[in-house]
C-alpha cells in the first residue's frame, strides 16, 4: 500500500479539526464530537451520540431522503413524514384531476385506509457513515493520469460497496463511496429505500404555496410550505412495493414537536441533504458559471415559462398538468437570476481573485510547494477556457431541444426499440416496446400538445439563433433550410406527422413498428441527431474536464496545507449534514432591518384576488377573522415563518429545523434573496434559512384540515 501524501494526511486531518466559530458549514455527522464544544455554548442540550450513532436510535434515525431531491422527517411512531408542499408537489400533481384537484383544494386523509399511494416517492434512510479514504484510495499515485487514478478509485469504491449490496438485498441496501474534498477524501455510505409512501395530506395550494414566483426565494415570507406523507413496510418491517397488506412503517426514532417557540438567538440545528454547492470554486470558475451558466438558463427558461404560464392560466386541466413542472423550472430560473445578482454585488470573484492571490504567493516560498500545486491555477483557467464553447451548446442542447421539448424527451426514450429494429440490441422487440409503453402512460397523463407545440417552435429558433452552426445538431441546419427559417411551421409539422405526438398515435405505431417510420418521423429524428452531437462535444470534452477535476482536487488540497488554522467542510453533495446557528433577524441594507418572524396578518395584508400567487385560502380567512386559532398561537398572535442563520442549499428543502433539544420547530424551505450566492460564498452577516413555523403546520391541520388524528399520533412538547 502506498503512503498518502502529506498534503492529503492534511486534509483528513484538518476535517478532524472543527472548532467553528462562525454558523457556516454543513457537516459531516461523524465529526460533530469536535463541534461539541461551540454547539453547547449555543444551546445544544444533547450529545453527539443522540444525533449519531450506529449501535442505538439516533436523530439520524429520523431524517430521509424524500423522493428524488428533498429531505423529510419521521414525526411519529407510526412512520409520518413532514416535508415541504413544493417536495410533495409532484405527487400531489400526479394524483390530482379536474374532479379531485388536491392542488387547488387540499387533502387530508382521516384515516390509513384513505391515504394515497404516491407513485415514484421513495423514503431513504441512512444506515451508516464510515470513512474509507485509506482503501479507496490505494494504489494510487502522485505520477497517475486522471484516468488512471480514476480507474483505481472506482474500482476499489465497487469492491467496498459490492458486497454489503448483494448481502442486504432483502433489507433494500443501497452502499456507495462518495467523494469529499474534491477527492482528497472517501466515505462509504449505506442507505435503505423503502418504495411505499404514501400521501396523507396538504394544505390547498395558495397556502402551501402562497406568494408563488413573487415570493421565491423573498424574505417577509408567509408560505405554509409542508405536505405529509407515510411510509410503509411489509408486515415483518422489511422494505416492500406497494401492498394493501403492507403496514405503517415502525421507525427507530421520530421527531418530538416543541411548541413552546422561540426568541432571538435561541440555538437552531438543522440535518438534511444538501444538493450541491461548489464554495471553493476560483474566479474564473464563476465568470464561467455567470456568463454561461446561469445567463443562459435566464434567457431559455424565461422564454419558455412564459409560453407554459400563458396555457396553464387558461386552462384547469392544463395547469395541473403542468404545475410541477413549471415549479421546478422557475425555481432554479429565479435562483440564477438572483445568484448573478448576488455574486456581483457582493463582488464574490473579487475575493477569490484575492484568495488565488495569497496561494500564488504562498506556493513562491517553497520550491517544494511550488513544484507540487504551481499547474494547480492555470489548470483550471485554461481547462475553464477551453470547454466554454462546448458548456454553453450542451446548456442549449438540454435547456432548448433533449429536455425542453417534450415531444423530443419521449421520442429519445425510443431509441432502445431503433436498436432492436436495427438488429443492434439483445433485447425482444416485446421488452422495449413494453417499457415504451410504460413509459408513455405516465408521460402523456402530463402532455398537452399544443403547448409543447409552442415551446418547440420557440426552442428550436433560440437554439438556432444562439448557437454556432458547428456545435449544433446537424438536423437543425436541415431544419432551417427546409423551412426557411419559419420554425413555427417546422413545429405544426412536427407534430401533425410525429408518432409522438398523442398516446393513441403512438400506440398505433408501435402495433408495427418499423425502422423506416422512426427514421422519417421528426421528433425522433431530431433526438438521434442531438445524442449524436451529445457525444460528439463528450469526447472533445474529456481532456479539459480532466484538467479541471485534477486542478480543482490539487487546489482544495494546497488551500487546506495554506491554512491549517481554518476549519474548512466539504461542498454538499446531496449527503446528510448537520448546521447549527440561531434565529435571528437581519439588515440587507441601510435603514433597513427583517424581523425574525412573520405572522398571519401579514397574509391577509398580502392578499390579492387578482394575482394567483396571493389568493388567500377563503377557510383561511375565515378562521382568521374568527381569530379560531387554538393553542397554536401566543397571545393571539400566530406565526407563519422564521428566519436562521444555518447553512443550507437545494436539497435541504423539508429539513426539519430543530431546537437545542432535538425537538421540531419548523421545515426549513427556502433561502433569502440578497444572499443568492450562498452556494458560492457564504455571506454570514446576509445568509439566511427561511423556515416555516411547525405550529403553523399544526394550525392549518388542525383548523383548516381537520385531520386530528394526525394530530393525535405526534408526540407534542407544550
Amino acid at each position: 500500500m502506498m503512503k498518502k501524501s502529506i498534503g492529503l494526511v492534511l486534509v483528513l486531518t484538518l476535517m478532524l479539526r472543527l472548532t467553528a466559530t462562525a454558523d457556516e458549514g454543513m457537516w459531516l455527522l461523524t465529526l460533530l464530537g469536535k463541534n461539541y464544544d461551540q454547539m453547547k455554548k449555543q444551546g445544544f442540550r444533547l450529545k453527539p451520540e443522540d444525533i449519531y450513532n450506529v449501535n442505538k436510535a439516533s436523530i439520524k434515525d429520523a431524517i430521509i431522503i424524500f423522493g428524488r431531491g428533498c429531505t423529510g422527517e419521521i414525526v411519529s411512531p407510526n412512520g409520518l413524514i413532514f416535508t415541504n408542499h413544493h417536495c410533495g408537489y409532484g405527487a400531489i400533481q400526479a394524483l390530482s384531476s379536474v374532479e379531485h384537484d388536491y392542488l387547488k383544494y387540499g387533502f387530508w386523509a382521516k384515516s390509513y385506509d384513505q391515504e394515497l399511494p404516491a407513485q415514484g416517492i421513495t423514503a431513504t434512510f441512512v444506515i451508516s457513515i464510515d470513512d474509507v479514504t485509506d482503501k479507496v484510495l490505494s494504489g494510487v499515485t502522485s505520477e497517475m493520469t486522471e484516468e488512471e487514478r480514476g480507474n483505481i478509485i472506482r474500482k476499489n469504491s465497487m469492491d467496498i460497496a459490492k458486497p454489503i449490496n448483494e448481502t442486504n438485498k432483502a433489507l433494500n441496501y443501497q452502499a456507495s463511496v462518495r467523494s469529499f474534498f474534491e477527492g482528497n477524501a472517501y466515505y462509504l455510505m449505506v442507505y435503505q429505500t423503502y418504495n411505499d409512501v404514501r400521501l396523507v395530506g396538504t394544505p390547498s395550494e395558495s397556502i402551501g404555496k402562497f406568494g408563488g414566483d413573487t415570493d421565491n426565494w423573498m424574505w417577509p415570507r408567509h408560505t405554509g410550505d409542508f405536505s405529509i406523507f407515510r411510509v410503509y413496510s411489509a408486515p415483518d418491517g422489511k422494505p416492500a412495493d406497494y401492498n394493501e397488506k403492507n403496514i405503517p412503517l415502525k421507525p427507530k426514532h421520530f421527531l418530538p414537536i416543541s411548541i413552546k417557540g422561540y426568541k432571538k438567538g435561541d440555538f437552531t440545528m438543522i440535518m438534511g441533504f444538501p444538493g450541491s454547492t461548489d464554495r471553493y470554486l476560483t474566479s474564473a470558475g464563476i465568470k464561467e458559471l455567470t456568463e454561461i451558466s446561469n445567463t443562459n438558463r435566464i434567457k431559455i427558461r424565461g422564454i419558455r415559462q412564459e409560453i407554459i404560464w400563458e396555457d396553464m392560466m387558461n386552462s384547469d386541466a392544463v395547469r395541473i398538468q403542468y404545475a410541477s413542472k413549471y415549479a421546478g423550472s422557475s425555481n432554479y430560473w429565479k435562483n440564477s437570476i438572483g445568484m448573478n445578482r448576488g455574486l456581483k454585488r457582493l463582488k464574490v470573484a473579487d475575493k477569490k481573485m484575492e484568495t488565488e492571490k495569497q496561494f500564488t504567493a504562498w506556493l513562491a516560498q517553497n520550491d517544494q510547494r511550488k513544484q507540487k500545486y504551481d499547474q494547480t491555477i492555470p489548470l483550471m483557467e485554461s481547462a475553464i477556457n477551453e470547454r466554454g464553447a462546448y458548456m454553453h451548446a450542451f446548456q442549449y442542447l438540454s435547456e432548448c431541444i433533449t429536455r425542453g421539448t417534450e415531444i423530443i424527451s419521449i421520442a429519445a426514450r425510443a431509441n432502445d426499440l431503433y436498436d432492436v429494429l436495427n438488429g443492434k440490441s439483445t433485447k425482444s422487440k416485446e421488452e422495449v416496446i413494453k417499457a415504451l409503453k410504460g413509459n408513455a402512460e405516465r408521460f402523456y397523463k402530463d402532455f398537452n400538445a399544443p403547448t409543447d407545440q409552442k415551446v418547440a417552435a420557440a426552442m428550436f429558433k433560440l437554439m438556432y439563433q444562439d448557437v454556432p452552426v458547428q456545435n449544433q445538431p446537424a438536423i437543425l441546419d436541415e431544419i432551417n433550410k427546409k423551412y426557411n427559417g419559419d420554425f413555427v411551421k417546422f413545429a405544426a409539422d412536427m407534430f401533425a406527422t410525429s408518432n409522438f405526438a398523442s398516446l393513441d398515435k403512438l400506440n398505433k405505431f408501435l402495433e408495427n413498428p418499423t425502422k423506416e417510420g422512426l427514421e422519417n418521423d421528426w421528433a425522433f429524428k431530431v433526438s438521434l441527431s442531438s445524442m449524436e452531437k451529445a457525444m460528439e462535444m463528450q469526447k472533445a470534452l474529456g481532456k479539459s474536464m480532466s484538467d479541471y477535476s485534477k486542478g480543482r482536487r490539487l487546489f482544495m488540497a494546497g488551500l487546506m496545507e495554506m491554512n491549517p488554522q481554518k476549519n474548512y467542510y466539504p461542498d454538499a453533495n446531496f449527503t446528510l449534514r448537520l448546521t447549527y446557528g440561531s434565529v435571528g433577524d437581519y439588515s440587507p441594507q441601510d435603514a433597513v432591518t427583517y424581523a425574525y418572524f412573520t405572522t398571519l396578518d401579514g397574509v391577509m395584508q398580502k392578499e390579492d384576488p387578482d394575482n394567483y400567487d396571493f389568493i388567500v385560502d377563503p377557510k383561511l380567512k375565515e378562521v382568521y377573522n374568527k381569530k379560531d386559532f387554538g393553542k397554536w398561537a401566543k397571545n393571539g398572535v400566530l406565526n407563519v415563518c422564521f428566519t436562521s442563520n444555518n447553512d443550507i442549499t437545494g436539497g435541504n428543502s423539508g429539513s426539519p429545523i430543530m431546537n437545542g433539544d432535538g425537538h421540531l420547530i419548523g421545515l426549513a424551505f427556502d433561502g433569502n434573496w440578497e444572499a443568492m450566492s450562498g452556494d458560492i460564498a457564504f455571506e454570514p452577516e446576509l445568509q439566511k434559512t427561511i423556515n416555516v413555523d411547525i405550529r403553523y403546520v399544526l394550525f392549518v391541520i388542525d383548523k383548516l384540515g381537520g385531520a386530528q388524528n394526525i394530530i393525535n399520533e405526534l408526540k407534542i412538547i407544550e
